[in-house]
Order: C-alpha cells, then sequence, then structure tokens
C-alpha cells in the first residue's frame, strides 16, 4: 500500500519547504536481496516489477507538489514554489550497483538512471556520499571509517564521533541527540529510519513497534535548528481521504 507515499506529498505540499530529503531506500529492490536468494521468499520477484514499484511510488509522493506548482503557473504566471530536493542513495538502491559488479555484463544494461530520479528533480548522492546542508550532514548511515559498517549504538554516541549535526536513516527508528559545545554552536544528530506503514516479517512481531514518520526542521542555521517530527498516525488522519 502505498498511501502513505500520497501523504507524505500533501504534507510537503502544504508546508513548502526550502530543502526535501529523501535519505534513500525508497527502492527497496527485494528481488536483489542477498537474504532471500535461493528461498521461497524471492519466487515470483523481478528486478525491473521492483523498479516500477519505485517509480510509480515516486510520482504518488511528488504529485501534490506537481499540482501545487501548477496551481501557481495559472495563477500567477510563473511557478514560485521550487524547493532543493536531494535523495541520498541507500543500501537497498545500492543492491543494483552491487549485482552489476557480481554480473558485470550487465553493465550499460541497467544503472541508478533507471530510477529516474534525476528526472523527477532530485539532486542524487551515492551511497554513502555526504549532502551538507546549512551545516547538516545527511548520509544513509554514518560508516565507521575504519570499518565502513554503520557506527552503532545511541544517537549520543554518533553524535559524539560525528562532530557535527548529521541526519540518517537506515535504522528503524527515531532516536534523537543534541549538544552544546563551548562556541555556542549546538550540534544535533537523528536517526530516522522508518516512512511507511506496512511491517516488515524479518523484524517479527516485536520488532515492527517503531515510529514512522517524517522530520521537519525549522530555522536551520549552521547545524542547528528547531526539530518536529511528524508520524503516519497524523498524517494519515490528516490526508487520507478514504477514511
Amino acid at each position: 500500500n502505498m498511501d502513505y507515499l500520497k501523504w507524505i506529498g500533501h504534507y510537503l505540499a502544504d508546508k513548502k519547504p526550502d530543502c526535501i530529503i529523501n535519505i534513500g531506500d525508497h527502492f527497496d529492490l527485494p528481488s536483489l536481496s542477498s537474504y532471500d536468494k535461493g528461498t521461497k521468499k524471492a519466487e515470483g520477484k523481478h528486478l525491473t516489477d521492483d523498479i516500477e514499484a519505485g517509480i510509480i511510488g515516486m510520482n504518488l509522493l511528488l504529485q501534490p507538489i506537481a499540482d501545487l506548482q501548477q496551481e501557481e503557473f495559472e495563477r500567477f504566471g510563473e511557478v514560485k514554489y521550487k524547493p532543493k530536493m536531494i535523495f541520498t542513495i541507500g543500501n537497498h538502491e545500492g543492491r543494483l550497483e552491487r549485482h552489476i559488479n557480481a554480473n558485470p555484463e550487465l553493465t550499460d544494461l541497467v544503472s541508478y538512471a533507471d530510477f529516474k530520479l534525476e528526472v523527477n528533480g532530485w539532486e542524487v548522492y551515492d551511497f554513502l556520499e555526504p549532502a551538507v546542508v546549512n551545516g547538516v550532514m545527511y548520509i544513509h548511515y554514518l560508516p565507521n571509517p575504519m570499518s565502513g559498517k554503520p557506527y552503532g549504538g545511541t544517537a549520543h554516541n554518533i553524535l559524539a564521533k560525528a562532530g557535527c549535526s548529521v541526519t540518517m536513516g537506515h535504522s528503524q527508528k527515531l532516536d534523537i541527540a543534541t549538544r552544546h559545545l563551548p562556541t555556542g554552536q549546538q550540534q544535533w544528530l537523528i536517526v530516522c529510519g522508518a516512512g511507511y506503514t506496512h511491517k516488515e516479517g524479518y523484524k517479527g512481531y516485536t520488532g515492527n513497534h517503531h515510529f514512522r514518520g517524517v522530520v521537519v526542521k525549522h530555522n536551520v542555521r549552521n547545524g542547528n535548528y528547531n526539530p518536529m517530527v511528524v508520524d503516519m498516525e497524523y498524517l494519515e488522519r490528516k490526508y487520507d481521504q478514504d477514511r
């Protein structure tokens, strides 16, 4: 069910943030999952279907913004709302590159370009390539430079190692930490890795009780901001037209 993407899209069109950031794993690509390979779960899954599903979902997310821009053009003769849009590739989108690397004969036949992210207006950052906006680093997860694996522990623990404000996804949870430096600067680290409504089977009966939603940042300056979390229940109540 992709209704949640419509809700987020309507919220974006209502709030008109200066910058919209998708932290990655929009394209799940379960057909390329190494965990499911050779199991019953992999039966009947196809890469073309996975990519098509991601594109359909992206269109649902961006349609309310496109409608707003069309209304502005008809009313004012120009489009006034032109947000900066950033997409950081996640490890699930990265499954495609890993699959191509393992099967080099697929080179030039399939790539990230098939996601049509740039066509839809996204500024794309490669997997684990940081995108820095107003002093905040956005990255799918913060890797340990010694191993390349994601830092573990709490947001406070990761913030101490990061040395700057960071927002990341990857983990299906909401975790927020902040600290003040002697210079007066305030830093934040936010982990917000679930923006969907379904349950994941691999997380079991107790692992699916986690926060799902988006983070809004007001007054972003030099890595500091006022964070506001918005959960899916609120978005559903406000924007689900079928309720």
